[in-house]
């Protein structure tokens, strides 16, 4: 059983982490390479290396009830949609509730993580740091790699020829802070994922000319969804995910494409998905439309060549002066201090068993946490997998044999499409309930629906018809929370809060009344007539 274990970065999964070892009675040591926690959210005017990095501006893409620790909701005055200042200050406010930071050693570098020489039987590890220019190495009983997806950017300098001759400024979005270095500029951001559709809109404000290329095209929706409502709280139910997962992939596929295209047809915008079967993730951005139907943001197909001044596309070849170019290509992910025999990443993918624990190691004392696109808010995702990790940690768990798992990924990594529901099929992606409910299942704190059906049937029918909120993952089983059933019942009432800071006393619709009269006679002079 393991008793000491390290923890390698403080942000939303390294802290989820520590307090599961904590719940768990375990010995958790986080180390974290900068002077604070946070992880991403935490910004900074200058890049930091091995960290996340995040501009000024950035807002959650996911609403605070669907993003929040699934014990610890948003304060109820924070907005719907949380910009990153408020963010970080969420995130401390959880690390102190817990009593998470006497855990935590900062300016901590993680140099190495290594096998014992008595691993098939100890599952030990050598844990090599560096603070304050003083190497140490200290022995654990288990590892939970916290890292994240965004510390290593893709620049794919090699796919744009003649970028080597271009005399204007070109870099990552990852570089990117503020927009006033755009100011009278010409920009071309290549990219149309969330930050650079972000970047491109900032820039249109105080730049001269903004391109925006794109080689896939994106499905782009607003945070507003039906009836002013967050749109995440309403497309990520089980009601709704039941419906997707049981219709062939064409229905569902034509479905998402039409429910995209009532905000604007993306076709006449330029941005329609070249592959609309396979799913990327959506792109969340409230003004691009708006942007692009006043001129201020064209978009262009991909780059065929860079010039000393200017970019020529492919399609009709079209040259435009350019002064910089942003390449909001995305990243990569790596880690640096295992050997490649512990973790071996391969086309954007690692061999690992539910997205967590290598398959092939002779003992399960390692975990990572956080490396998933589930299309679900990172945090409860990061939660749920540090739940189940710990425990299997703790030996309170066990995995299946390492044939099964090895057998389990390498069918993952094959791609194939059920036929059903949305197509998961690029790296990392996973339909976020069901990864999340088979998660909570070898926990024993998946919700019964059934069983609440009978015995709470108001909040059985909330849970399945209403958004899946993180509080519905600590209704049972191990870390039950008691405010779970408030929390869920509850969620609607946080969401409107925030924004009816107005008192309206709206006037009772007329024809309402009409028609309810109407409908009293009519079935009045039914009854007489029988």
């Amino acid at each position: 059983m393991a008793k000491r274990v390290a923890i390698v970065g403080a942000g939303v999964s390294g802290l989820a982490s520590i307090k599961c070892c904590l719940e768990e009675g375990l010995e958790p040591t986080c180390f974290e390479r900068s002077n604070d926690l946070g992880g991403l959210w935490r910004f900074t005017e200058h890049v930091e290396e091995g960290r996340a990095s995040l501009y000024k501006s950035v807002v959650s893409n996911s609403c605070k009830e669907m993003s929040c620790y699934s014990d610890f909701p948003f304060p109820e005055d924070y907005p719907n949609y949380v910009p990153n200042a408020q963010f970080l200050d969420y995130l401390k406010m959880y690390a102190n509730h817990f009593n998470l930071l006497k855990c935590i050693q900062f300016k901590t570098k993680v140099c190495s993580v290594t096998k014992r020489p008595d691993f098939t039987v100890t599952g030990q590890w050598d844990v090599v740091t560096l603070c304050e220019g003083k190497q140490e190495s200290t022995v654990f009983d288990a590892v939970m790699v916290c890292t994240g997806l965004l510390t290593d950017p893709n620049l794919p300098l090699d796919s744009f020829p003649g970028i080597n001759t271009f005399k204007g400024q070109y870099f990552h979005s990852r570089q990117y802070k503020h927009p006033d270095i755009f100011k009278d500029k010409r920009i071309l951001v290549i990219g149309t994922g969330n930050s650079g559709t972000d970047i491109a809109v900032e820039a249109s404000h105080v730049a001269k000319k903004v391109f925006l290329s794109t080689t896939g095209g994106a499905w782009v929706r607003s945070r507003v969804g039906d009836s002013g409502l967050p749109w995440d709280m309403l497309f990520t139910t089980r009601f709704q995910n039941m419906c997707r997962n049981s219709l062939p992939t064409p229905v569902v596929t034509w479905w998402m494409a039409r429910k995209m295209n009532s905000w604007f047809n993306h076709a006449n915008y330029g941005l329609v998905p070249k592959d609309r079967t396979q799913l990327k993730e959506f792109v969340i951005n409230d003004e691009l439309p708006g942007c692009i139907i006043t001129g201020r943001v064209l978009i262009k197909p991909s780059v065929k060549e860079v010039k000393e001044d200017s970019v020529i596309f492919n399609g009709p070849p079209e040259e435009q002066p350019i002064d910089i170019i942003v390449f909001a290509t995305g990243y990569t992910f790596a880690f640096p201090f295992l050997d490649e025999t512990v973790v071996k990443v391969e086309n954007g993918q690692a061999s690992l068993y539910k997205y967590i624990f290598p398959a092939h190691l002779e003992k399960p004392t390692l975990a990572v946490i956080g490396l998933i696109n589930s299309l679900g808010s990172m945090i409860p995702t990061g939660e749920t997998q540090a739940r189940w990790a710990v425990r299997v940690l703790k030996g309170v768990n066990n995995l299946p044999p390492r044939s099964v798992m090895r057998e389990v990924v390498n069918a993952k990594k094959e791609n194939k499409p059920s036929g059903f529901g949305l197509c998961y099929c690029k790296p990392l992606q996973s339909d976020y309930i069901p990864y999340i409910d088979e998660l909570l299942t070898y926990i024993d704190a998946k919700p019964n629906l059934f069983s609440l059906l009978l015995t709470d049937p108001r909040l059985a029918l909330t849970i399945f018809f209403g958004p899946c909120t993180p509080y519905q993952f600590r209704l049972t089983g191990p870390g039950k929370w008691k405010g779970a059933r408030n929390a869920i019942l509850t969620q609607w009432d946080r969401t409107i809060k925030v924004t009816k800071t107005r008192t309206v006393h709206e006037s009772p619709f007329p024809f309402a009344s009409l028609l309810a009269v109407f409908l009293v006679l009519l079935v009045a002079f039914f009854l007489t007539c029988l």
